[in-house]
């Protein structure tokens, strides 16, 4: 038996790894940026999160239960504070790499500004909505398995939002779906089980589509590392990638997020859920959950795929030559287009509170990907600070309208949770002059609800004009057109919602005097003030959005600071390799990540 080493000095990565990027695209050139800093802080939000699930399924009772649960909601918001801190300003980039295996080999787990962002805003929400839970749920599903579940769906979360590969993307939503399955059929009680199935059952086979196409993805660019997936997209010659198979399964990928995302045509399991779901965890829905499925887009889409370019014989017209990213431009207009439209209609025919704010959340998860299609085929025309060109523009937009939508609708929903709790029901026709009752907590409600208006200076103004803004920039008079029609039904909603529900005389239910639980009444309030203080505080969250849509289309600072290798063996700038003759059978290991080649060879 004998061994021998060849080793080859490696060229830029940006020569022969340079995505072709037409001038209609927003492809980045994969440009050499240095190894990312390997730190264990990564995984902390997840591991505080399992601990806390685990301690909380250990602990007998209801107060330690609580307690636990609320210790653990709290570390885990400073331990997304800690990477924040670190690296979304100024923007850096941390890993960590599970049993010390690097990419793409090993597993590992990647904090970046797009990461950081996403991380901080299901921070934001997860706080006040155990709070809530704690002093809304009863003391019976309090003390059996509502705390490790709430725990172990922000392990899903975070786990999403820091894996730096697809089969644990995979992996975690499944963790985080699980955990919301049981929460929403458990403790939604007899009379919501039928739509509590419905979501477990429509969300499953969304799973299973979800690991076909990863498999796919992996057969056709043998890797599942989204760096060097997106690596060899870039050069799927010298790697052998056919991009037709990987179109077909990002199609596929595509339409499990959407339905993830709550996007039109797969929008009709959100209203039953989130009726059927308990108040904390309907905004957890709202306010996390359906943001994984945008985050899902953001990183895979605008980061993986946009390197790859669409074959000739499969593009378009108009779009030959361009990025698979430009392929899903119009997909992403349509979509976005008809969530705004639909779930504003929706939310204007609705009588029940909730059924609005279903509706309604339809609607505002279209606007958050209305930038986003406009950004996936910008121009890349110069803007000046603080956007390079319209796509960070858009991006930067959706992200802010994501912080958004998160803090409004977890506001009102943890409101109709109370309402309903205080006078049994959320009709309309049965509500009115709640306002007059807890003027405090009208006029919370109604600061998140004109939030969602876009009324300055609340936050929700500052996201109304990014989205805005990115229409009148990309020059798209369609998009403005569906952004302003959407913004009309929101505030025809909005204007019901609040005349009919707080406003006005006092309705049946809510008769002459109504005490409302402080404690609720104060994580709404809370809500709502942070909804006010960002808005007057914005810069420091636009350089956030900044700094996190430069990142997700930076494609080539994430290959080379993730996955840092050059170009296969053989190709401009080789990279070392190793070749072992094992009893006359060469194994040859390329640095590139791919398979093993084997050579019969003489002894």
């Amino acid at each position: 038996m004998g061994t021998s080493a060849s080793a080859s000095a490696s060229a830029s990565a940006s020569a022969s790894l340079s995505a072709s990027a037409s001038p209609g695209s927003v492809v980045r050139p994969l440009q050499a940026s240095g190894a990312a800093t390997v730190d264990p802080v990564v995984v902390a939000p997840v591991l505080v999160a399992l601990t806390a699930a685990v301690l909380a399924l250990l602990v007998p009772g209801r107060r330690p239960k609580q307690t636990v649960s609320v210790v653990g909601v709290v570390a885990y918001a400073v331990s997304v504070g800690l990477i924040v801190d670190r690296v979304l300003l100024p923007p850096d980039r941390l890993v960590y790499q599970l049993s010390g295996w690097p990419a793409p080999v090993g597993v590992v787990a990647v904090a970046d500004p797009l990461s950081a962002f996403m991380l901080a805003v299901a921070a934001v929400v997860a706080v006040p909505a155990l709070v809530y839970a704690v002093v809304h749920m009863s003391d019976d599903a309090q003390e059996l398995t509502f705390h490790p579940l709430f725990q172990f769906m922000l392990v899903g979360v975070s786990g999403a939002f820091l894996t730096g590969d697809l089969f644990n993307l995979f992996v975690w939503f499944e963790v985080m779906l699980m955990a919301s399955y049981v929460l929403v059929v458990f403790y939604s009680g007899p009379e919501h089980t039928r739509a509590g199935l419905q979501y477990v059952v429509l969300n499953l086979v969304a799973s299973a589509l979800m690991l076909v196409a990863v498999g796919g993805l992996y057969a056709a660019t043998g890797t599942l590392n989204m760096a060097d997936m997106a690596r060899r997209l870039a050069a799927p010659a010298a790697y052998g990638v056919a991009v037709a198979p990987v179109l077909g399964a990002s199609a596929v990928l595509f339409a499990v997020f959407a339905l993830k995302t709550g996007l039109v045509p797969f929008q009709f399991w959100v209203p039953p859920a989130y009726g059927a779901a308990p108040t904390p965890v309907a905004a957890m829905l709202a306010g996390v959950v359906k943001k994984v499925g945008v985050y899902a887009i953001l990183r895979l889409y605008f980061t993986v795929f946009a390197a790859g370019s669409l074959p000739s014989a499969l593009a378009l017209p108009g779009l030959a030559g361009d990025s698979l990213l430009d392929f899903y431009g119009p997909v992403l207009f349509v979509v976005a287009a008809a969530s705004i439209l639909l779930g504003g209609v929706g939310a204007v025919s609705r009588d029940r509170l909730e059924d609005v704010l279903s509706h309604s959340s339809i609607g505002q998860v279209g606007f958050i990907v209305l930038p986003l299609a406009l950004a996936a085929t910008a121009s890349g025309a110069g803007l000046g600070p603080p956007f390079g060109d319209v796509a960070t523009l858009g991006v930067a937009a959706a992200l802010v309208y994501t912080v958004v939508h998160s803090i409004a609708k977890t506001a009102l929903f943890l409101a109709a949770g109370t309402v309903e709790g205080t006078t049994g029901t959320t009709d309309l026709d049965d509500l009115g002059g709640l306002a007059a009752q807890s003027p405090t907590f009208g006029v919370a409600v109604f600061a998140a609800a004109v939030t969602l208006v876009g009324v300055p200076p609340l936050l929700g103004f500052f996201g109304k004009f990014l989205v805005l803004s990115t229409a009148l920039e990309a020059g798209s008079a369609v998009a403005l057109a569906v952004a302003v029609g959407g913004a009309v039904l929101t505030v025809a909603y909005v204007t019901r919602l609040w005349g009919r529900g707080f406003w006005g005389a006092a309705g049946p239910a809510v008769g002459s005097t109504l005490a409302l639980p402080r404690s609720e009444v104060a994580v709404v309030v809370a809500l709502a003030a942070a909804l006010v203080a960002v808005g007057v505080g914005f810069d420091p969250l636009l350089r956030a959005a900044e700094s996190a849509a430069s990142a997700a289309l930076d494609t080539g600072a994430y290959v080379d600071s993730v996955a840092p290798r050059g170009p296969p063996a053989g190709g401009a700038g080789a990279e070392p390799s190793v070749e072992i003759e094992v009893e006359g059978i060469e194994v040859g290991v390329g640095a590139g990540g791919g398979l093993p080649s084997t050579e019969v060879v003489e002894p």
